[in-house]
């Protein structure tokens, strides 16, 4: 089928190289036409994707309205950030097709998922947005590196048709329908790979991160399963695979950012030298709100918000791995 991809990063290029090499005629869409152009002429993406080549069934594009006419399913990969200026200016090109979020953060003012801002905004019926979340770096998959993911959805069938979609013999889908969980696993395990690369950042070694990352799993779980998740969703592709792949790993934009605020950097610097964005840094905020609003305590997040807003120092951070309290506490 004719799909379309939007945004040329490392993310949007690695996926529109899976659907491609699925059997699809992909649409690649950049925002900037010289990105399209070496695609088109060069088969390489390499400011995001050096050494990859991309196949000969992806054509890529800077005019929106190429990209999205005709398309029976549309993937989105840009930046939490952008997400309501996209619906806004793709306004009457959606079609009638699957939209399939391939965003991992919350928008900052309303706390909303993905999901939720693609509903408003674009006014599309909840059966028709897909998100896809699992232990997915960008490189390793462009390189043919077997690995796994999953596409959730309130309508079970059209959860199936993006997994069909884009499973091929190094990929594979699965598919379920506790969107809220998915969602939410790919946007918390950011906030502990962001932790732990804090720690790997001051010097710290297996032990702490050992710590952070159980401790953080059961944190982020708790979490969503008040959100409405399904606690099974968490310890499966969406929530533990994915943390596990980005929480130590030097392809994990999360780490990276945690390792130079770890270093001292602050996050203005970080934000600056990063080449794409730490959806991570963007998504403590709106995740403390919604903690806030539930009366639910997040130790690890909440010490990660205090260093990465210059209240607390990297050295001192994990020092307590739950509030500080007189009385002992039962895991």
């Amino acid at each position: 089928m004719k799909v379309s991809v939007i945004g040329a990063g490392s993310w949007g290029t690695t996926f529109a190289k899976v659907l491609a090499d699925s059997g699809n005629e992909v649409i690649l869409f950049s925002r900037r036409p010289e990105i399209a152009a070496e695609i088109n002429q060069h088969r390489r993406n390499s400011d995001y994707l050096p050494g990859i080549n991309l196949p000969e069934t992806i054509t890529a594009t800077a005019e929106l309205n190429e990209a999205l006419t005709g398309a029976e399913q549309i993937y989105l990969a840009i930046p939490s950030k952008t997400l309501r200026e996209f619906l806004k200016q793709a306004e009457g090109l959606l079609g009638d097709g699957l939209l399939v979020s391939l965003m991992k953060g919350l928008e900052s003012d309303t706390q909303m998922r993905m999901s939720e801002v693609i509903a408003e905004q674009s006014g599309i019926d909840r059966s028709r947005i897909v998100v896809v979340s699992g232990p997915n770096l960008a490189l390793e998959i462009a390189q043919q590196q077997p690995a796994a993911s999953v596409a959730a959805c309130s309508d079970i069938d059209n959860a199936m048709k993006v997994a069909k979609a884009s499973s091929n013999e190094y990929f594979t889908v699965f598919a379920n329908q506790d969107v809220i969980g998915t969602e939410l696993g790919g946007v918390l395990k950011n906030l502990i790979a962001l932790a732990l690369g804090i720690v790997s950042g001051v010097g710290h070694g297996q032990n702490t991160k050992a710590s952070i990352l159980t401790r953080g799993l059961s944190e982020i779980t708790r979490f969503a399963v008040v959100l409405g998740a399904t606690r099974k969703t968490m310890y499966g592709l969406a929530g533990l695979g994915d943390l596990v792949a980005t929480g130590e790993s030097s392809l994990s934009r999360n780490h990276r950012a945690g390792e130079m605020l770890g270093k001292g950097y602050s996050k203005r610097e970080v934000m600056k030298l990063m080449s794409q964005t730490a959806e991570g840094l963007n998504s403590v905020s709106p995740v403390l709100a919604l903690a806030s609003e539930k009366n639910l305590a997040l130790p690890i997040i909440e010490q990660l918000n205090l260093v990465i807003e210059g209240k607390m120092p990297v050295q001192d951070f994990g020092n307590q791995l739950t509030h500080e309290t007189e009385e002992a506490e039962i895991e």
